[in-house]
């Protein structure tokens, strides 16, 4: 098993080439993910503005209460459906997905795609 010591310089490096290749606008905002060990963490982010216009996460008040613990792929299900209601409600249907260095896998992965399934595109 990787220590943490070995792995974040690995994925902010992953997350640094990955943002090389996206940016979000006010028309496809970048859906952005972070993952810790016990809360996941989504936000639409305009790049051009620098401005974040919606975010969800494991750790609000009104999921926390649906949810046992915040740092499983049913969490993760969770945060993408909240994310994705916030998009509607703010007039954004497509995004541009930002993995932030994770592989697409896992809780990851799951919240793109309940978040697809609530209504997102990409």
């Amino acid at each position: 098993m990787i220590k943490q010591q070995v792995r974040k310089p690995i994925v902010q490096k992953r997350h640094k080439s990955i943002r090389v290749k996206l940016a979000g606008t006010a028309e496809f905002p970048r859906l952005a993910v972070f993952r810790s060990t016990k809360h996941i963490y989504a936000q639409l982010i305009d790049d051009d503005n620098h401005v974040t216009l919606a975010a969800a996460s494991s750790n609000d008040k009104d999921l926390k209460e649906k949810l046992s613990h915040g740092g499983n792929i049913d969490a993760a299900k969770v945060v993408g459906e909240a994310i994705a209601k916030k998009a509607k409600k703010a007039g954004i249907e497509c995004v541009v997905f930002d993995r932030g260095g994770f592989l697409y896998h896992g809780r990851v992965a799951a919240l793109a795609e309940a978040a697809r399934e609530a209504g997102l595109m990409f």
